[in-house]
């Protein structure tokens, strides 16, 4: 059909992939991380309290102590391009750019901080993108992450008058693409030690007990996880849960407190991986790998081994490009 000379121009309809990760402040700074843990620290997902309680304790207490500690962590890992989050989940994305057609832009976001997850929809619809993959990089769902992460989406979504068609990325806690690239990405760090560690701990990124409680199954998909990559790589994994917030029960056991009880237990050198973090930031290479390090060591540990996360490595690239182009079968024009 030709249209009239009169009509606007109309880009060919394209497909988006919109990568998100949880978010870091825009600098090292108290200023930076006091405006980033509002954010976050807002979000009802993640702190489960009534907001008249939780509100003064946030802002009386927590966002005048806490940005300066923090800022002191990030400071320790900052990259000369920025935080090692957003740096990697960059990195994802332009690894994944062509992967999936002339047709498919992939692109990424943060559910806290920039780039923002509204204002990256609307720079793909801008761009024709008539579909949206919406793809949270959580392996395994929570409410905190996966959900709040789709929340923001959808808030926007509802505000757009041409809605584009819309799917998500399920939670891949269990996909074997997934526990491939771990098991291959494990082994291959392992081997390049100077030592082989007597224990390898699986450190996931801790809940309130409560979540649990309520039907959160992070706690079961965190623990399938580790048996399943225990499995494929033929040894036994200790699971353990760090970043403990606040005076509530967590889940157990704590990170922390695994590290400093293993040498008494005869085990003096020690690897840990976070499989639940899709790129490395500072939860893992600030409080893994400086101050897990620190704690083991001096412990009476003689040796300690951080194993990075998957981040754009060769393995953890080809299994998001497994999945992603999975759950965009049927809309590639090549299929």
């Amino acid at each position: 059909m030709t249209r009239p000379v009169d009509h606007p121009a109309v880009p060919a309809p394209k497909i988006g992939v919109l990568l998100i990760n949880l978010g870091t402040p825009n600098a090292p700074e108290p200023g930076a991380v006091r405006l980033y843990l509002r954010e976050f620290l807002s979000d009802p997902r993640v702190v489960e309290i009534p907001q008249l309680v939780w509100k003064p304790i946030l802002h009386g207490i927590i966002l005048r102590t806490r940005p300066a500690k923090s800022a002191h962590a990030y400071r320790q890992v900052w990259m000369e391009e920025g935080s090692p989050l957003a740096v990697h989940t960059a990195r994802i994305a332009a690894a994944l750019a062509d992967s999936f057609g002339p047709e498919a832009i992939v692109d990424h976001a943060m559910r806290y901080g920039q780039p923002a997850i509204a204002e990256r929809i609307d720079a793909l619809f801008a761009m024709g993108c008539t579909r949206l993959l919406i793809a949270p990089l959580y392996p395994q769902y929570c409410g905190a992450t996966t959900a709040t992460a789709l929340d923001e989406a959808f808030r926007h979504l509802r505000h757009m008058r041409w809605l584009p068609a819309v799917r998500t990325l399920d939670p891949y806690h269990d996909d074997p693409a997934y526990i491939g690239a771990l098991a291959q990405s494990v082994r291959a760090s392992i081997a390049a030690l100077p030592f082989a560690p007597d224990a390898i701990v699986a450190s996931f990124h801790g809940m309130p007990q409560r979540t649990l409680e309520l039907g959160d199954p992070y706690h079961c998909h965190c623990r399938k996880t580790a048996r399943l990559l225990s499995e494929a790589l033929g040894r036994e994994l200790i699971v353990a849960f760090q970043s403990r917030f606040g005076r509530a029960k967590w889940l157990a056991p704590a990170t922390d407190e695994v590290l400093a009880g293993l040498p008494a237990k005869g085990v003096g050198k020690v690897a840990i991986l976070a499989p639940g973090f899709a790129a490395d930031c500072v939860e893992t290479l600030e409080e893994l790998d400086i101050r897990g390090r620190k704690t083991f060591l001096d412990a009476g540990g003689s040796d300690f081994a951080y194993l990075p996360c998957l981040n754009d490595s060769r393995p953890g690239v080809e299994m998001l490009r497994t999945l992603v182009g999975r759950a965009l079968e049927g809309w590639r024009p090549d299929q």
